[in-house]
């Protein structure tokens, strides 16, 4: 890692920026409790490692953006970066409060406060996630009116990055993933049908994060697939890290509940492979995702190596 790059300043000046627009982009007008919901599921909680991996690839391929064409196109580009940051965010949360509904997960503490079905009851926790999802793909699509020509993002991109949002998703990722491991309790899964779950469940909405940021600028075929190895590689690791946590850290310290896993007998990375294997397949994916970065030709990744060691050596 960089040991000049500061992770810390780097991640409070983009954060800010985040959540200044997921506070405005937020309804307060959405009826009958809806707004309140809504706003207690997504704002002053959470990592927003997600909405860190967009910002981080944007400025990757925006460092060769050199010609006045691509300049005056930076800021419709800067714009769709920070809306997909913003988009991704809406739709983890939203996917946090359908698993912690007592139909899934039955969970009661989430970002170290109580979930959003205790704190508002199960409808309206579910209507609160179902308008979060709406509202992500709402603000990938904004209306020249709303921005102007300068900072609106092209329709091209628009519904590209529609398109990554929705399939990392859906079956095809999260919600595909979240149904095999509801499948997967008490049942004993190879590690191919492991990783596979997880690929699915964590890692698609994590490497869709990186592709996102990535299509808003210009890339070498040989970077996108360089930075699409390295979403793969860290939205594995995240998991297997989630894993080890899940055993080794308290409730407080996760700002969730700890060892939720084991009580409810599903399986993960420490279960199958033990708690040391699973520390090391960790380290293992970290390499792999900056020997990625190290492929890609890029020179601005210095914010994406960061993020993929606080994926690796987090806490919580």
């Amino acid at each position: 890692m960089d040991s000049s790059f500061d992770l810390s300043s780097w991640s409070q000046a983009h954060l800010a920026r985040v959540e200044s627009a997921l506070s405005s982009l937020i309804p307060l007008s959405a009826p009958a409790g809806l707004a309140p919901s809504m706003r207690y599921a997504v704002l002053d909680g959470g990592k927003r490692l997600r909405p860190l991996l967009v910002l981080g690839a944007r400025e990757a391929v925006a460092a060769g953006e050199t010609s006045h064409a691509q300049e005056d196109h930076a800021e419709s580009l800067d714009e769709a970066a920070l809306r997909a940051a913003c988009a991704v965010e809406l739709i983890h949360a939203y996917s946090l409060v359908h698993d912690d509904m007592p139909c899934m997960d039955n969970d009661v503490l989430r970002r170290g406060k109580p979930t959003v079905h205790v704190q508002f009851g199960e409808a309206l926790a579910l209507l609160a996630g179902d308008t979060l999802q709406a509202l992500a793909f709402e603000i990938l699509t904004p209306l020249a009116s709303e921005l102007g020509a300068t900072k609106t993002p092209a329709p091209a991109l628009q519904a590209r990055l529609c398109q990554l949002l929705a399939r990392a998703s859906g079956h095809a990722g999260m919600a595909g993933g979240q149904a095999i491991d509801l499948a997967s309790v008490g049942l004993p899964l190879t590690e191919t049908e492991l990783r596979h779950m997880h690929r699915l469940k964590t890692g698609a909405l994590l490497q869709a994060s990186v592709r996102m940021g990535a299509a808003c600028g210009q890339a070498t075929t040989q970077a996108l697939s360089a930075l699409d190895r390295y979403g793969e590689a860290i939205g594995l690791a995240f998991q297997v890290v989630d894993d080890v946590l899940d055993v080794i850290a308290d409730s407080a310290t996760l700002g969730k509940t700890a060892g939720k896993d084991a009580a409810q007998d599903k399986p993960t990375y420490v279960s199958l492979m033990g708690l040391e294997r699973s520390r090391q397949l960790a380290a293992e994916l970290l390499a792999q995702a900056l020997a990625a970065l190290d492929d890609s030709g890029l020179a601005q990744t210095h914010a994406l190596r960061a993020l993929a060691h606080m994926v690796v050596d987090r806490s919580h």
